[in-house]
């Protein structure tokens, strides 16, 4: 559950309320698809939108259209006994793993996030990845906290965002592994760097456009598993025209729009007050899609 590849599914609105009936086919897709797990409710899944009775209702309905693919939820909160009621919800719906992030209204201090995961812990029944999203949460982990809080009985994962300038994956992943116990297993989350980080030893891809496109990540993954270093590279390459997209527009807003033109998820998929693309940011990708036959 904690290698391979992971994929975070949009959680599709129509007109501003969940899309449950899109929500599932999305999943079903994926769990037929053969990735390793399926993560609902991360940034991909607009988990800070939603309310606690819609949070639980999205896990419901991943872990019943995931099947025997194993459901990782994210409990995201910006105070602790909220994301500990929403711990508790995710495992009474099924979950089998939780995803935590460290969300921030008031700037949080290093012993501030340690003291959550810490807290939620105590109250934990199964296994905890530690989401480091800065984009999104605004608080960034340094390599002692990783290591301060990997150590906390119950973490099994850390998802690191892209790989930092001027340093290789093998060097990242040996850096991590210097303050990261054995047993936690390192994930990358910047779909762009995910065949280097793969190629140069992280156990897990927690991937955005495998939510909605499985098979091309599928490859990526697969390939470096089985050392075929230089095949999951040029799949990467390929994907060039999806990741100038992520990096003009944002991932979510991309695959929002994506699920939209494949007739995943109705237009509107986003919360508001989130607008999708532009029609020129949507021309762009069409044109992507039907670049890379991916339609």
């Amino acid at each position: 559950m904690f290698t391979g590849l992971s994929a975070f599914p949009l959680t599709p609105l129509r007109d501003d309320r969940l899309d449950l009936d899109a929500f599932g086919r999305i999943v079903a897709m994926l769990a037929e698809s053969g990735v390793d797990s399926v993560t609902a409710l991360g940034s991909t899944g607009s988990y800070a939108y939603l309310d606690r009775d819609e949070r639980q209702r999205v896990v419901g309905a991943a872990v019943e259209a995931a099947g025997g693919t194993p459901v990782i939820a994210g409990i995201g909160a910006l105070r602790t006994s909220h994301a500990i009621a929403f711990a508790r919800d995710a495992v009474d719906a099924g979950a089998r793993a939780v995803l935590l992030a460290p969300l921030t209204y008031q700037a949080l201090t290093d012993d501030d996030a340690y003291g959550f995961y810490a807290d939620v812990l105590e109250h934990l029944p199964v296994p905890l990845v530690v989401y480091d999203n800065p984009g999104t949460t605004h608080f960034t982990f340094t390599d002692a906290l990783y290591g301060r809080i990997a150590a906390l009985p119950g973490v099994a994962s850390i998802k690191i965002p892209g790989l930092p300038a001027g340093v290789t994956a093998e060097q990242r992943v040996a850096q991590l592994r210097d303050v990261v116990p054995e047993h936690v297993t390192i994930g990358i989350s910047g779909d762009a760097f995910a065949a280097r980080a793969l190629n140069g030893g992280c156990d897990a891809w927690y991937s955005v456009i495998a939510g909605t496109l499985p098979a091309p990540a599928l490859r990526i993954t697969r390939a470096a598993q089985a050392g075929e270093r230089d095949e999951a590279e040029a799949e990467s390459a390929r994907l060039q025209p999806i990741w100038d997209l992520f990096a003009a527009h944002g991932s979510n807003r991309v695959v929002a729009a994506i699920a939209e033109e494949l007739g995943l998820a109705h237009p509107g998929s986003l919360p508001l007050p989130l607008r999708g693309l532009g029609e020129e940011g949507r021309m762009r990708v069409r044109e992507a899609l039907a670049e890379l036959d991916l339609r």
